[in-house]
């Protein structure tokens, strides 16, 4: 069957419907070269090695990186109403320039994402188009592996998010972790332990609930536990030491601050969470939320009705509420929002979106220049072939630091190393878009995304191992 092919009440395509599934059973597969230690909904991911301290309290920076998973459409929400191509291309879904919001001369936000505005105008926001992969796909699950991996030409099987908290001397399940529904993203797996929670609440021995008033069958499982000096026993000591030390956080007041409403969908639930976890200060500085479906073959609709005005709604309101329930600490705290690729200029006949190449990115906390590539070939036709849409940049730049690196890294020193090879030299430090957290960062989140492209065809994009070489691809 066609990957793009929808099924009948289904608006993603039949791939990515099946994706969920296949990262479950990805996933399940990692969770083997481990150890899972599972508390109700809850999994602590132990490494082998001993796990002594958890991690820090009080660290001054969190990263929350926030996933559209099915590949959200940036031309959607960050509109280029300046470039004639784009109403051309969409008659029915193009979002009218005098309805966009924080309107420049070509570029303009989704009504839906009103509830930004403040973030917005205070310069606390900010997006990025035409980032992506380096040898780009158009598999929901090859992308989201290869995005999440980061590690493009290289054997390495771990997530970047797992190599950036593993450059700490003494890493914690604390550290990082997954809030909300869905399994864990590959970005966090690896050999360094992380906290996976669909509730924070849930995050507690078995057991230990309010009839066992004695707390004996916790006590028990200590216990148990207690005499056992090899790997599987200092796995469990870790997953003990995690679950005490987050206590205040599954404890703390549910009510959020500064008056905050948090819509009533899953997103919603989940950053209601990751800030009282932020707001505890038991020393989580990575987190990782799931938001979606964002795979619009059909079904885009327009600012009345349809999935994009829904969905833009949701992720604008829940962000909001997010960054006002913290209020001051909201500084502390930097959201990264991506999506495995893009979607195509011209929609299709059912008010969808076949996807794209690559994929769109947008991340918080400061503005930065639009240098977009025209939509339109030369000959001013919609540009349709694959790596058409949107040019990737052909090199990332190096002069400048990124708002996330320079800002975020003063709490995260570990966003400036680069993880290493058994031989020393960095992972990928030979292809485009480097491997290193940070540095990826910095490319995708650049103050002058132009000076990060070079001439068309000046270079062409290495060849993943097993994977031909294609005209398209350059």
């Amino acid at each position: 069957m066609d990957p793009q092919t929808t099924t009948p009440g289904r608006s993603c395509c039949e791939e990515f419907a099946q994706v969920g599934l296949s990262r479950r059973g990805f996933l399940g597969g990692a969770l083997a070269t481990g150890v899972a230690t599972t508390f109700g909904s809850t999994v602590v991911q132990v490494a082998s090695a001993p796990q002594a301290d958890a991690a820090p309290a009080g660290a001054r920076a969190v990263m929350v990186v926030l996933s559209l998973r099915g590949a959200a459409d940036g031309l959607s929400l960050v509109v280029p109403h300046g470039d004639p191509v784009y109403a051309q291309a969409r008659p029915r879904i193009a979002v009218p320039a005098d309805r966009l919001v924080a309107k420049d001369a070509f570029f303009g936000l989704h009504p839906a994402l009103s509830p930004l505005l403040p973030l917005w105008n205070g310069g606390r926001m900010a997006a990025v188009h035409a980032a992506g992969l380096p040898a780009p796909n158009r598999s929901h699950f090859s992308a989201m592996e290869e995005l999440e991996a980061a590690a493009p030409g290289s054997s390495i099987r771990s997530g970047w998010l797992n190599r950036l908290i593993g450059v700490d001397a003494n890493p914690s399940p604390l550290q990082a972790m997954q809030v909300g529904e869905g399994t864990p993203p590959a970005a966090l797996y690896g050999s360094q332990p992380f906290l996976s929670a669909g509730n924070i609440e849930n995050v507690q021995l078995a057991g230990a609930d309010q009839w066992d008033t004695h707390r004996g069958r916790p006590r028990s499982l200590r216990t148990l536990w207690s005499g056992q000096k090899d790997a599987l026993g200092s796995a469990m000591q870790a997953a003990f030491t995690a679950v005490d030390t987050f206590q205040p956080a599954r404890t703390s007041p549910k009510e959020p601050h500064n008056g905050a409403t948090y819509p009533g969908n899953s997103l919603g639930r989940a950053l209601a969470q990751v800030a009282r976890v932020v707001r505890s200060g038991v020393g989580t500085e990575v987190v990782t939320v799931d938001h979606g479906d964002w795979d619009m073959h059909t079904d885009v609709g327009n600012l009345d009705w349809g999935m994009m005005k829904r969905n833009a709604t949701e992720l604008a309101e829940a962000l909001a509420a997010f960054f006002a329930d913290l209020g001051a600490l909201g500084d502390h705290v930097t959201v990264v929002c991506l999506s495995e690729f893009g979607r195509r200029v011209a929609e299709n006949a059912n008010w969808g979106l076949p996807r794209l190449r690559h994929r769109d990115a947008a991340a918080g906390r400061r503005r930065t220049r639009w240098l977009p590539r025209p939509l339109a070939g030369p000959d001013q036709q919609p540009r349709q072939r694959p790596a058409g849409d949107h040019r990737l940049p052909q090199r990332p730049g190096r002069g400048g630091e990124s708002p996330v690196r320079h800002e975020h890294g003063r709490g995260l020193p570990r966003l400036h190393a680069e993880p290493r090879r058994g031989d020393g030299r960095p992972v990928g430090a030979s292809q485009q878009l480097s491997t290193a957290p940070g540095q990826r960062l910095s490319t995708a989140l650049r103050p002058r995304l132009g000076a990060a492209r070079s001439s068309p065809g000046s270079r062409r994009r290495p060849a993943w191992p097993g994977r031909r070489r294609s005209p398209a691809g350059r």
